[in-house]
């Protein structure tokens, strides 16, 4: 059980076997990590799924400020205001947006 909860943060940390934690590789990775992959990741309530371009076509239209300040607002009933991250600035919460884009674009 040990070696499989090692595993597990080894995942998690991207840097797992280096000898300093690996930086982000986009300023929005680590606020995308802790507040948004848990409901972004999986599809729940409804959230656009990253990696997933057919779910996030809709809202791309609408651009870029609108997904920032839906993701301020929150949309009713799924999704809280900031992502549930109070502590987060508006500047922080659109690199995660930012983040959620790039990785959601069709290639």
């Amino acid at each position: 059980m040990r070696w499989l909860t090692l595993a597990a943060v080894c995942l998690v940390m991207v840097g797992c076997g280096n000898d300093s934690p690996s930086e982000p590789s986009h300023p929005g990775q680590q606020v995308y990590t802790r507040y948004c992959f848990s409901c972004h990741a999986a599809g729940v309530a409804g959230a656009p799924q990253v990696g997933n371009p057919a779910a996030w076509e809709a809202r791309l239209a609408k651009g870029r400020e609108a997904l920032v300040q839906a993701t301020i607002d929150g949309i009713p009933p799924g999704m809280p205001a900031r992502g549930l991250c109070s502590s987060c600035t508006d500047e922080e919460l659109a690199e995660a947006v930012d983040f959620m884009i790039e990785r959601s674009r069709p290639e």
